[in-house]
């Protein structure tokens, strides 16, 4: 955070106010509270600011603010104990309305609400509509915002934060899109992506395009391939039901992953600001080369995991999770092969993974370079393996170069080592969680590291044929895999060498 309070300064932040919808939630108390909270202690919010609860329990505003209060001494505690009198401030900014999403009539009453507090407060109209709630009533909130003019910026811009997934499919994307644009315009549309709010995932920009030892080899000529993964400890606890009608598809590759992958592939912008960056990226995922239907098994695993005993306790299959069917072929786990056509990736494989109840938590990028055209040295070498750069974006979070090095003694004999780098060495650097640089951009109006309609379009063009041939095809396999393993056996023929397997990600970072 020491980093935003450098270039954005509090009195660059207009005056406004944030609506949450759906604030008596999970998101809101476990994310946006602690990170608005956070913002304050940073003072990165304006002087005068509201934050409007929107939730269909009838409750006082001293309750709310109760509720707010406990939510941040549970998900924020050192923040609390440390900053009391600080909290105390921040809650006298914290307001409440009853919103029942689907009742138009709260609607009308919210606008009259917001006329009044926007009065005496001496607020503009200047308002962020934050979407924490199920995406079945994004286009419903939409619509009832759109009728009573909570949309126009005729007294003052008006901005919606959309949450994934954007959609359940190709299909459904395009008609969300649809019916978001009848009422706003695509600059006032900030679609949430929780990893391109991380800060090592805006640093791979930076590692590429301001070291010239870096970008010269970020391509085909020197690239073999690259892996990313990310990986999940946990099984799917409560989400049973969601997931269930989900899977690590659409929960995890279809956003989070093709948008890391797009951040590592893309071509340098012509200007550094929020519109080149994205038609960058854009570009990548319309890049991507189709899976056809054929080659789905071939490129695709999709695997579950089973009940396992781990450390002497019994750890529960996918299809013992509560809410999950029995007969269940939702995927816990995906690996794929895939490919950009373009000048710079044309026929580099990039291979994408992410499972849960894997051993570790850990979201990294590996490149691996080829290895240099003769090899002198070998028949010396203790590791035989590709150099890599090491993108680990968490935990431990950092870059890595793998090399060889000769050991020390007579002969050429020679091992690989690594150097590497931790955010944690920056002992006076703190490292903003996601959502409060992606609150704050909100706040700023930068949609850098927010999704863009054509994008959400691209990445769902990819996915969706590989979703329905599954649908249509019952003899592609769906794999199983034992908790705290890597996934099924299977995710390794990918590689269609024997010699190659996934890195294993190590918890604490290194080569």
């Amino acid at each position: 955070m020491e980093e935003l309070n450098k270039n954005i300064h509090k009195s660059s932040i207009e005056d406004q106010m944030l609506v949450i919808f759906g604030v008596n939630g999970d998101l809101a108390k476990r994310k946006l509270l602690p990170a608005i909270f956070q913002l304050f202690l940073d003072k990165l919010l304006p002087t005068r600011f509201a934050i409007i609860g929107a939730g269909s329990q009838e409750k006082s505003e001293e309750t709310n603010r109760n509720d707010v209060s406990a939510a941040l001494l549970q998900f924020s505690k050192p923040a609390v104990e440390s900053f009391p009198d600080e909290l105390e401030e921040f809650i006298h900014h914290i307001y409440y309305q009853k919103v029942n999403n689907q009742n138009e009539d709260d609607f009308r009453s919210l606008n009259e609400y917001i006329t009044r507090l926007s009065t005496q407060l001496e607020i503009p109209k200047k308002i962020i509509y934050y979407f924490s709630i199920p995406p079945f009533l994004y286009e419903i909130v939409a619509a009832n915002l759109i009728k009573y003019g909570l949309n126009t910026e005729s007294d003052g811009w008006k901005r919606i934060i959309v949450e994934k997934p954007f959609g359940y499919n190709l299909e459904t994307a395009i008609d969300l899109d649809k019916k978001l644009r009848s009422g706003f315009n695509e600059d006032q549309i900030y679609r949430i992506d929780h990893y391109l709010g991380k800060e090592t995932v805006q640093n791979i920009m930076v590692t590429r395009f301001s070291n010239g030892f870096f970008e010269p080899i970020w391509n085909r000529k020197y690239v073999d391939r690259v892996e990313i993964t990310a990986s999940e400890k946990i099984g799917v606890g409560n989400r049973g039901g969601y997931y269930d009608t989900s899977g690590a598809m659409r929960d995890m590759v279809q956003n989070h992953l093709l948008q890391v992958l797009a951040v590592v592939a893309m071509e340098p912008p012509s200007i550094f600001d929020s519109e080149s960056i994205r038609n960058e990226s854009v570009k990548v995922l319309q890049s991507l080369r189709p899976i056809k239907p054929n080659e789905v098994a071939q490129n695709v695993v999709r695997a579950q995991y089973i009940q396992t005993v781990v450390d002497d306790e019994i750890q529960k299959g996918y299809r013992q999770e509560k809410d999950v069917a029995p007969n269940s072929k939702t995927e816990t786990y995906i690996a794929m092969r895939l490919f950009i056509d373009n000048w710079r990736w044309g026929d580099i494989p990039f291979y994408i993974r992410t499972g849960k109840q894997l051993p570790e938590q850990v979201t990294e990028v590996v490149i691996h370079l080829k290895p240099a055209p003769h090899q002198l040295f070998k028949q010396r070498c203790v590791a035989q393996s590709t150099n890599m750069i090491i993108l680990r974006i968490n935990p431990d979070a950092g870059v890595a170069v793998d090399f060889g090095m000769k050991i020390p003694g007579a002969g050429y004999k020679v091992q690989n080592v690594n150097m590497a780098f931790h955010y944690s060495d920056l002992a006076h650097t703190k490292i903003s969680e996601a959502y409060e640089r992606l609150l704050l951009d909100c706040m700023i109006g930068d949609s850098t590291l927010y999704a863009r309609a054509d994008a959400v379009r691209a990445s769902w063009k990819f996915i969706d044929p590989i979703l329905q041939t599954w649908k249509n095809n019952a003899d592609i396999p769906i794999y199983f895999y034992d908790c705290n393993t890597w996934g099924p056996k299977e995710a390794d023929f990918l590689f269609g060498n024997k010699e190659l397997k996934w890195r294993p990600p190590f918890k604490k970072f290194k080569a």
